[in-house]
């Protein structure tokens, strides 16, 4: 995934912002963000972009701010006027210009939500109340997955990862209120306090409630065991360890105190043939924990986790209370988005196709879809003719990897078909249950895919969405509008700067079915090796070179990165410069030779221009705290290694900006990974 910081789905908008190419002066990078004290050969990210980073603070809102959010107050300035229009109309009933009209008027009545107070949750304590056993208490966690709360576990319906041709239900590791098990683990001092503010964080929310504030510490022990049962996220990376196909009678073996049929039974669903069961020690741990653990302890758990999925949508009280703990002590944001901008992230995640509907409408025009696709056949030419020519790959392992590449689909700008909101219930009532009415059509959306044949038009991200991912077992790049737009692409600038920007996100993506995960899959999207043993070996030990490169990172003094978290990522960046490289020069054949003084343009050659054009997608300043957050959690590295880690192993870079033996950007040859 492209992600700013993958499911692993492997984490740029122009009408009413005039042609937004003219809203900027510099086509692709602003020459007034260099940093001219600092030589491009020891730090290319700070030369690139240190003048920027001096003169700009970042905003109280945000956790980080850059590029990104430069173009999302584009794209949020259009979503705003379209929200409050569809709120001021009077669309005819069940239209989806009334349902996200009623939902943004929903969230924008502040004092219909202190009116209401956490009256609306009601019903859903009342459920939880009644759980007296193990049967009482599986369904009360399915009304709470339909509901969009981690409770206990997760549950879903995806595509089966060994037989991407069908569905399967999905059982795994899940029902934690902190982002990762090893917050609960760790016992450094700086994990220990982050620890204690959870706790205190969980008694003030309960405490607002009108619970027992005490209750936190049992809700921390079951969230601790859960934890302990839980796998890291580097061990997730490889997807045959969280693959496992089990009939239910298998299950019940594994997992004999899980309630898998009672489970179902409350959401309507049959016994399926198989589950594939991402963490079965974690499955079989959660059984022992529903029959060992007293029913009262379960239902503090169940109301802490309705009130923490729920807090967005409740009286401020509650929101700001959920945005202290997570917002300003996890990530280190001193005030909250506006209103307006958090109930419209909330449309976005509950209607955004509908949403998107309205957006490209107004914001992407069909030029763009054009010139991208043309862009992506070129990298696809150059991924090609790069993998004709690996030394170190062997001739049958090359004509698998030519078929899976051939074979990746490429969607851009917004969906073919779209997706139907008909049942969807949105209406004048309060706000917490139109977000919950969203979740729970979202949840019942995904079980009705069950037997039925794979939905190749779907996609996982809205079309307002500035970012981009590559899905495996689909075997697809998407693109939504978002992200084509400055700077990262900009239809009027030159080719060697959309070739860095959009070109290496491209790459990127396209990438990803090669980097360490996805190369486990085939051209049909099946988890399935199509490797030789030699050439599988050959793989890894460049991979290893660029995990130990971005190990020796520290964003923070003391704090490393993971390289082995952060390799898919990397291997992308990597591979997606190169593959964009390629695909610039063969899009230049027959070109006229570039304009400018000399060849240039602001003073660079075209070839410096692509790495300026690439650093420019990189602009970005981020907190402290959320550093140690990401660094934790993300599988992306931050800003600063996405340019210098992959550009310190490129010839290229090197001959661009002239770097010599002992400059910082030139990696010495031994070391640097050389996959494709």
């Amino acid at each position: 995934m492209k992600n700013r910081s993958s499911l692993l789905v492997l984490a740029l908008v122009p009408a009413l912002v005039a042609p937004l190419s003219a809203q900027t002066a510099y086509k692709g990078f602003n020459p007034a963000n260099l940093d001219a004290t600092v030589k491009p050969t020891q730090d290319f990210f700070q030369f690139a972009v240190g003048g920027w980073a001096k003169r700009t603070a970042i905003p109280a809102e945000y956790d980080r701010y850059g590029v990104d959010q430069e173009i999302d107050t584009r794209t949020h300035q259009i979503l705003k006027e379209i929200l409050e229009s569809a709120a001021a109309a009077k669309a005819a009933a069940g239209s989806e210009a009334q349902k996200v009209g009623d939902f943004y008027a929903s969230g924008m009545d502040e004092a219909g939500l202190e009116a209401q107070g956490i009256a609306p949750l009601k019903p859903f304590f009342a459920r939880i109340d009644a759980v007296k056993d193990p049967a009482s208490l599986v369904a009360v966690m399915a009304d709470l997955h339909r509901m969009g709360a981690s409770a206990g576990f997760y549950f879903g319906v995806e595509q089966d990862d060994k037989e991407s041709s069908r569905y399967a239900m999905m059982l795994g590791q899940g029902g934690l209120g902190l982002p990762d098990r090893d917050y609960y683990l760790k016992d450094d001092a700086k994990s220990k306090e982050l620890l204690a503010a959870y706790r205190a964080h969980v008694a003030k929310m309960l405490s607002l409630a009108g619970l027992d504030p005490k209750e936190a510490d049992r809700i921390l022990a079951l969230e601790t065991r859960l934890a302990k049962a839980s796998m890291t996220r580097v061990e997730q990376r490889d997807p045959n360890a969280i693959y496992h196909a089990m009939s239910p009678a298998q299950l019940k073996t594994v997992a004999p105190g899980f309630p898998a049929d009672l489970y179902l039974k409350t959401l309507g669903l049959p016994v399926p043939d198989h589950f594939v069961v991402r963490q079965p020690a974690f499955m079989a741990e959660l059984g022992r924990m529903i029959q060992e653990l007293p029913a009262d302890q379960w239902r503090v758990y169940l109301r802490w986790h309705l009130l923490r999925s729920s807090a967005s949508a409740l009286p401020k009280a509650f929101e700001q209370e959920a945005f202290a703990f997570y917002g300003t002590k996890l990530q280190g944001t001193t005030a909250q988005h506006p209103r307006w901008k958090r109930v419209m992230f909330a449309a976005d995640r509950g209607l955004g196709e509908a949403l998107g509907k309205l957006y490209v409408q107004k914001a992407f025009p069909a030029s763009s879809k054009a010139k991208v696709l043309e862009m992506v056949e070129n990298l696809r030419t150059a991924l090609k003719a790069r993998i004709e020519g690996l030394e170190w790959m062997s001739a049958p392992t090359k004509l698998k990897a030519k078929e899976k590449l051939a074979a990746i689909r490429v969607k851009i700008g917004y969906p073919d078909v779209w997706r139907d909101y008909s049942k969807l219930d949105i209406r004048h009532q309060p706000y917490v249950l139109n977000v919950m009415e969203t979740r729970r059509f979202e949840f019942q959306r995904r079980l009705a895919k069950l037997g039925t044949p794979i939905d190749r038009n779907e996609w996982d991200m809205t079309p307002q969405t500035n970012n981009a991912y590559y899905n495996p077992t689909m075997n697809e790049i998407v693109f939504p509008a978002g992200i084509l737009q400055p700077p990262y692409f900009d239809a009027t600038a030159d080719d060697a700067v959309n070739y860095g920007n959009i070109g290496a996100t491209i790459g990127h993506e396209m990438t990803h079915g090669f980097d360490d995960e996805g190369r486990q899959y085939d051209a049909q999207g099946n988890l399935k090796s199509w490797w030789t043993a030699e050439d599988e070996k050959a793989y890894n030990v460049r991979a290893e070179l660029v995990a130990k490169q971005f190990d020796a990172y520290e964003p923070l003094p003391g704090l490393h990165l993971n390289g082995h978290l952060t390799l898919g990522e990397n291997i992308a960046d990597l591979g997606g410069l190169k593959i964009a490289w390629d695909a610039w020069k063969l899009s230049q054949k027959g070109k006229p030779a570039q304009s400018g003084v000399d060849g240039k343009i602001e003073g660079f050659t075209p070839e410096q221009r692509f790495f300026l054009g690439y650093a420019e997608t990189w602009r970005t300043l981020v907190r402290e705290e959320a550093t140690r957050l990401y660094a934790n959690t993300d599988p992306h590295s931050p800003a600063k290694f996405r340019v210098n880690g992959p550009l310190s192993n490129l010839p290229e870079f090197y001959e661009a900006f002239g770097c010599k033996d002992g400059d910082a950007m030139k990696r010495p040859e031994k070391e640097r990974p050389a996959i494709w």
